[in-house]
Formats: structure tokens, C-alpha cells, sequence
């Protein structure tokens, strides 16, 4: 049995403190407590203690080394601790963890915490770089304070990524349908960072942790949730008005002229557009252009003005509604590809074609700056990707805004 007494006059006093420390970090390492230890720039109170403990003289110099095979004898011979030195440690200074067990049980903890999102993840291919980066920029491991608390969030994240892309929701009815909570996403909340992550990873937008409103914005508008409806808006020309509605009144008195129309606007306009061919271009500077050489005769035009906010896929699906045909320009760039195909996809069985917009028309362009980013498919015309690759510029609509003003006009006869 131990002798708690005198075990503590032995190796319990503040002298040989640093000597139960040393151990104590051995064993919670799952190393033996074999070998030597060594205390540089021992003091005259230490070296005497370690001497009372073993018995014997510890040397001289400024350093002392201690041997623990020995100490361990001496505590057991002695009676102090028959545990041996081990046991001593738990005895003066309580229970020792087991690093190592700890480390497994919390990296278990945090795979399956991880399960759930993980599931989504394994389904969906363009969320793998973002998963990884997750792992790399310890973004959930700053928003929760352990593994428990990061279950939950990450459940939760998990019905959030199932849900996008969304069909032009407000956030709020979309964190109440995936989350049950209106306010899950609100700005601040570490979800709706993490959310808004994923949906720039779905958008194919750069990954990032933080960002502006604009960029909160832009990220969830890319996939169909808009913040408000009078933030989202959609640039258009050369649309039909009517007489009937608000919006169709407002396009008719503006006819000419480009209009940015609020998703406020197009959610209460009461029935769809009939606009024939509908042309899709990137930037607003095409719309420019087109005014002020088409006015009045412009056909239809529409701007994405990058990603398609919720108000562009609004405007897209009552156009769409009224038998519309859509044809895309945008820069050829990896980001324009995206858009191109974003908007290929949305407008589903309406008949899409590229506007200038293939190998043929890259090859012709006059040549831009270096072409950066992954590289994303063309599936209209596969060899638009293959140039693009191989010539390795980027070429911006303003280039070949003559081409595209020339289409229009021809359009408009």
C-alpha cells in the first residue's frame, strides 16, 4: 500500500515539481518511463531533493539528469509508492490522461459529426474542393467549440446543401424548409457562414470564409435564394410591354432604353412573356452598346451581369413560360462558361443555343489577357473548352461587341 506521507516528502515538494511534470508528460504520451531526464540550470533546493529521494549524490554542474528506471526502484523498494513511479504521479498529482485514446475518441467525434455532410458530399462531385477546404481552413472548428456542438451544425449544413440550388426562395422560407428555423441563415450566425460557402461552391464561385454583403449576396443568389426582392434585379432591353400590368406598362414606355427590373417586380407580374428569340448576353455594356445604336428596334435582350441573380432566373422562367427561344453570348472565360451553362440548364426544354459562343467564334476573336481558373465543359460545343485550353486567353464581350451589335441589328429587321 502506499505510504501517502512519506511519498510526499520524497517527490511531492515543490523541488521536484519539475520532475512529476516530466513524468506525468511521458505517460500521457504512452511513452516508458525509461532513460534519463535532465533539468538545465538546476537550483541548489532541487539538486538536494533529488539527492534525499535517491539517496546518493546527483552530480555535479549546472544541469542535474535524473534516471526514472532508478526512481521507479527506489519507490517501490522504499514503499513509498509499491506502484512504482507511475502510480506515485497519480497519487501526488491525480489521474493521467491518455493523449493518445483522447486524440482517437475526438477525431471519431469529428468524422462522424462530418457524416451527414459527408453523404451530400459523396453525391455531389462539385462539392469535393469544397469539403477539402473546409478540412484546410479549420472554418468549422472556429464556429463550434468542439464536435458536439459541430453535429449539429453540420446536420443542419447538410439539409442546407441538399435544398440548393433553390428555385428564386427568400432565405428566410428557405431556412425555415431546410433547418425549421427562419432565422438559421441569418448574417452572423456561424451556418449561414458555412452556408453561404457551400453555395459559392455550387455557384462555382471562388472558395471564401467571410465576404461583404455583396459577395453574401451574389453567393446566394447564384443558387437561387435571394436576401430581398428589391436587391435582386435583372438588367433587359427590347422587351414587349403590355397594357395590362405594371411591369408590361413600364417596358413599353421604356422601350429603347435598358431597364433593371426588380425580382419584386417579375414575382407579381401574373403571366408570362411572349418575346420570341431572347438574346442573353454577360455584361451590361452589350445593353449599352445596343441602345445607343438599335434604340426602339433592339430585339430582346437580357444581361446576367455576372451570375444570375434570382431576379435574372425569374425573368428567364416567365419568358420561357411565354415560348421564348434563348440564345447566349459571355466572355470566354471559365466563369462565362459557367454562366453559359448555368443558364443552358435552367431554361431546360426552351430551345438554347450559344450566340457566338463556340470554338469557331473563340478562334476569331482577337486575343485578350492569360485565361486563369479550372477549366469547366462546354457540352454545346466540346471543342470550345479544347480551344480554350489550348490558346489559354480570355476574351471579354467588349472585344467583339461590333459582332454581337451586328447580330442584333440584323435581328431587328
Amino acid at each position: 500500500m502506499t505510504d501517502a506521507d512519506r511519498l510526499r516528502r520524497l517527490l511531492g515538494g515543490p523541488d521536484t515539481a519539475w520532475l512529476v511534470r516530466r513524468v506525468r508528460q511521458r505517460l500521457e504520451r504512452g511513452r516508458p518511463l525509461t532513460g534519463t531526464v535532465t533539468l538545465a540550470g538546476a537550483a541548489p533546493g532541487q539538486r538536494r531533493a533529488v539527492e534525499l529521494l535517491l539517496g546518493r549524490r546527483a552530480g555535479t554542474g549546472t544541469s542535474l539528469s535524473v534516471s526514472l528506471t532508478e526512481i521507479d526502484r527506489v519507490l517501490r523498494d522504499s514503499g513509498a509508492s509499491p506502484g512504482g513511479l507511475a502510480a506515485a504521479v497519480e497519487v501526488l498529482d491525480g489521474p493521467v490522461r491518455d493523449l493518445a485514446r483522447e486524440r482517437a475518441e475526438t477525431a471519431a467525434a469529428w468524422e462522424a459529426a462530418f457524416g451527414p455532410l459527408d453523404e451530400v458530399v459523396a453525391a455531389r462531385s462539385e462539392l469535393a474542393g469544397w469539403r477539402g477546404r473546409l478540412d484546410s481552413s479549420g472554418l468549422v472548428r472556429r464556429l463550434a467549440a468542439g464536435p458536439e456542438e459541430a453535429a449539429g451544425l453540420l446536420r443542419d449544413l447538410a439539409r442546407v446543401a441538399r435544398g440548393l440550388p433553390a428555385s428564386g426562395v427568400p432565405i428566410g422560407r428557405f431556412a425555415a424548409e431546410t433547418c425549421g428555423d427562419a432565422h438559421a441563415l441569418d448574417d452572423g450566425r456561424p451556418l449561414a457562414t458555412l452556408a453561404v460557402s457551400c453555395a459559392r461552391a455550387i455557384a462555382g464561385l471562388p472558395f471564401r470564409t467571410d465576404g461583404g454583403a455583396e459577395s453574401r449576396r451574389e453567393a446566394w443568389a447564384a443558387v437561387g435564394v435571394h436576401l430581398d426582392e428589391l436587391s435582386s434585379t435583372v438588367l433587359c432591353l427590347g422587351l414587349p410591354g403590355d397594357g395590362g400590368t405594371a411591369t408590361g406598362r413600364m417596358l413599353a414606355a421604356m422601350r429603347g432604353e435598358p431597364v433593371s427590373l426588380t425580382l419584386r417586380q417579375l414575382r407579381r407580374h401574373p403571366a408570362p412573356i411572349p418575346a420570341g428569340l431572347v438574346r442573353v448576353c454577360e455584361n451590361p455594356v452589350v445593353l449599352t452598346a445596343a441602345a445607343d445604336a438599335l434604340g426602339p428596334a433592339c430585339p430582346p435582350l437580357v444581361c446576367c451581369n455576372g451570375r444570375p441573380s434570382a431576379a435574372v432566373w425569374r425573368l428567364l422562367e416567365l419568358l420561357a413560360g411565354g415560348g421564348a427561344e434563348f440564345a447566349y453570348h459571355g466572355d470566354f472565360d471559365w466563369g462565362g462558361v459557367a454562366i453559359a451553362a448555368a443558364v443552358r440548364d435552367r431554361v431546360g426544354s426552351r430551345p438554347w443555343r450559344p450566340w457566338r459562343y463556340d470554338a469557331a467564334a473563340y478562334r476569331e476573336a482577337a486575343s485578350g489577357t492569360a485565361l486563369t481558373g479550372r477549366p469547366s465543359p462546354t457540352p454545346w460545343d466540346p471543342a470550345l473548352a479544347a480551344a480554350m485550353t489550348e490558346r489559354g486567353v480570355r476574351v471579354e464581350e467588349e472585344q467583339v461587341l461590333s459582332d454581337l451589335v451586328g447580330d442584333l441589328r440584323a435581328g431587328s429587321r
